[in-house]
């Protein structure tokens, strides 16, 4: 080998130990930096005919491991997702209070029933009276709060989302932007892994926001993809956007660097956003609803005892609630039998009208009164009255009235009671209710499929998301004006322009409209926006029959207290109508008599049916069962949130960890390291040195 080969390799050899020592000493200057990769160079020996003529330093590499880099973003996927519904699942707990306390909110339901048990000894108590309905208000009054604080933090979730969603596109933008620069570095020979290490901070926080797949370019960089596939960054950053509507289902769309103009939905499974989402979309809604069911129920079971009750002396006008039908519908489908007594200050019976829905007969003070059919139904019931009370039906509801100072009360027959939608007359319409509502809730119209629909206007369009929340397509569902029901449930289950390749709506025997899915991946339905109209002025199908989450979610804040009964705690029904009592004889109403304040306090042992509301399941039990089921439930979600938020957080502590142990920095090997290059760097010193003295000896010898 010549002198002049001696000296190349000698000079190589000490290059490729001033490149180890400088990049050793990046290492231990970025010990303690966060996100920082331990660099190492990769080397060969330069050979020539066979013969080696020195070292090559071929490229500084970061020491990542692809396995563990993609082990740790799936886990700070799964990690930001749990946090997200943890955090929110425990906000709502705390809403509704710690159930093992006698302050949560379900307490205050047995509050309302102790206070009229109260009641029931001295029911001409004017204290107790307002007692009781303090109480009633009292709960109402949190059930709308608890509601408003959960739609609250449906916003909350929306905003963050879209927050994070502006916060994924500027991460893609920069991504992306980054495999320019380190392409350019690559190409040059230079050191590319500062670059590298932003890029990968850029990636590891992308992670925690969405799931993501990352693969390396050849040229150097990386191609993050959707689970699906979609290209998101590597050649063109796409941009994403978070569709949300105040009604419907929320989703994402991307709009990719290099395809469509027309934006394709994004589904993603894990990350902040993903948990967000399903907090927004699910979570919230479901606990939302089954509230909303929680105090229907509540209420109805206090309303079927008030309206089997009167005051004393009773009321002089009687006004039910809107129940979103004209007369004749309202009127349609009755069965058995009701009184309605018109009562003077003393509680002595006036005029007394049985009617009998079977028979569509009235029979009035005993004697043969006027037959009716629904149609003419107010008319006949106002002859029946003989000008002592009237009848009449405005905006849906109905209301009674005595004339003169007279009251009117009302009793079911105890043999066969009037029904329809599993309520009685006085029930159905609400005239004695203690607690009204500004919406429909339960939603049990009494209306079959026979019967006409009385839209007369409008549309409905109906939004359907797949089991990941992504949305599967928007159907625009016209109002069959002039139809039946029947015409109703086969415009929206149309498979050309309804949900029906999807799933179904059915009518059930109480005149409740329930979607179901027909698929063997579950589907969901919201309502997007509703133009329908049930006469004119009416409610939408949406409001009847409670169609869709968001009318659903929104009814436990429409609830309060009887105003009248309120301004006048005497109208309380704490007595009944005694129907042993003949016209003109003896009271039928005592002042002493707590029968009905009894009633009410044992209403929430009642037996009652509970419709499928969030993720609970239709059931049959007392509403105080319900109450602690439902309590019990909450207190399991956030449970079961916690558990899984901390098990994630394990999951990706102990990944995070391995992969720092590879990819950190260790300072221990670097002064190994830095040793040995130190050694490298001498050695290849000396032999430079020693062949420029054999130059001189050589150059002298010549000489």
């Amino acid at each position: 080998m010549s002198l002049n080969a001696i000296m190349s390799t000698a000079t190589s050899g000490m290059m490729a130990a001033q490149t180890g020592l400088r990049v050793t000493s990046d290492n231990i200057a970025n010990v303690n930096t966060q996100g920082y990769v331990r660099k190492t160079i990769s080397q060969s020996n330069m050979l020539s005919n066979g013969m080696g003529v020195g070292v090559s330093i071929d490229a500084i590499k970061r020491a990542t491991d692809r396995f563990l880099q993609s082990a740790s973003l799936n886990a700070a996927s799964d990690g930001g997702r749990a946090a997200v519904i943890s955090q929110s699942l425990n906000s709502v707990q705390e809403l509704f209070g710690d159930p093992t306390t006698n302050d949560n909110f379900f307490s205050t339901l047995d509050d309302i029933f102790t206070a009229f048990s109260s009641a029931q000894d001295d029911p001409s108590s004017a204290l107790l009276r307002t007692q009781a309905l303090t109480r009633v208000s009292d709960f109402l009054s949190e059930s709308s709060r608890i509601t408003s604080s959960i739609s609250k933090l449906g916003k909350d979730a929306d905003t963050r989302i879209s927050g994070d969603v502006d916060r994924v596109n500027d991460l893609l933008s920069q991504i992306d932007g980054l495999n320019t620069d380190i392409t350019r570095a690559k190409v040059a020979g230079a050191d590319a892994t500062g670059a590298e290490n932003v890029q990968s901070g850029l990636v590891d926080e992308l992670s925690k926001l969405m799931n993501v797949q990352v693969t390396p370019r050849n040229m150097g960089g990386v191609v993050v993809r959707s689970t699906e596939g979609l290209p998101l960054a590597g050649d063109g950053a796409a941009k994403i956007t978070y569709q949300t509507s105040a009604t419907a289902t929320g989703y994402l769309t991307v709009q990719l660097a290099n395809g469509s103009l027309i934006p394709t939905p994004l589904n993603i499974s894990s990350g902040e956003i993903k948990g967000l989402m399903e907090v927004r979309n699910t979570e919230l809604v479901n606990l939302s609803d089954q509230l909303g069911e929680f105090t229907s129920r509540a209420a109805e079971e206090i309303n079927r005892a008030a309206n089997a009750a009167s005051s004393v002396p009773a009321a002089t006008t009687l006004t039910g609630r809107d129940t979103g039908l004209d007369a004749q519908a309202a009127m349609t489908g009755f069965t058995g039998k009701t009184t309605i007594a018109l009562t003077d200050s003393s509680g002595v019976i006036q005029r007394r009208i049985d009617i009998d829905f079977d028979a569509g007969t009235m029979s009035i003070n005993g004697a043969a009164g006027p037959a009716f059919t629904p149609a003419n139904f107010t008319t006949q019931l106002n002859a029946a009255m003989g000008g002592m009370g009237t009848a009449g039906f405005s905006g849906g509801a109905l209301s009674l009235s005595g004339v003169g100072g007279l009251g009117v009360a009302l009793a079911d027959d105890p043999t066969t009671p009037s029904n329809k939608a599993g309520k009685g007359f006085s029930h159905y319409f609400g005239l004695n209710d203690i607690v009204r509502t500004n919406g429909y809730s339960p939603y049990e119209t009494g209306l079959t499929a026979t019967d006409p629909n009385g839209f007369t206007s409008g549309t409905m369009t109906i939004r359907l998301t797949d089991v990941e929340g992504g949305r599967i397509r928007d159907v625009v569902v016209d109002a069959p004006v002039g139809g039946t029901m029947q015409d109703m449930l086969d415009a929206l289950n149309s498979r050309a322009s309804g949900v029906g390749l999807y799933g179904q709506f059915a009518l059930n025997a109480k005149g409740q409209i329930n979607f179901s899915s027909n698929t063997t991946t579950p589907v969901t339905m919201s309502v997007v926006a509703d133009t329908t109209e049930r006469g004119v002025g009416g409610p939408s199908a949406s409001q009847l029959f409670g169609i869709g989450p968001a009318e659903r979610s929104t009814r436990g804040e429409k609830f309060f207290v009887n105003t009248a009964m309120d301004q006048n705690p005497s109208l309380l029904p704490f007595a009944q109508l005694d129907l042993t009592q003949a016209v003109g004889g003896n009271a039928a109403l005592a002042i002493g008599d707590g029968r009905g304040a009894l009633a009410l306090a044992k209403s929430g042992e009642n037996t009652t049916s509970f419709s499928a509301a969030g993720d609970a399941s239709p059931a049959t039990m007392t509403v105080s069962r319900y109450a602690a089921d439902f309590s019990g439930s909450i207190a399991r979600k956030s449970a079961t949130a916690d558990s899984r938020k901390d098990s994630a957080e394990a999951v990706s502590g102990e990944i995070n960890s391995q992969r720092q142990s590879e990819e950190g920095v260790n300072l221990d090997e670097e002064l190994i390291n830095l040793t040995t290059y130190q050694q490298a760097f001498n050695a290849s010193a000396r032999l430079i040195q020693a062949t420029k003295d054999m130059f001189e000896v050589l150059t002298g010898i010549v000489g």
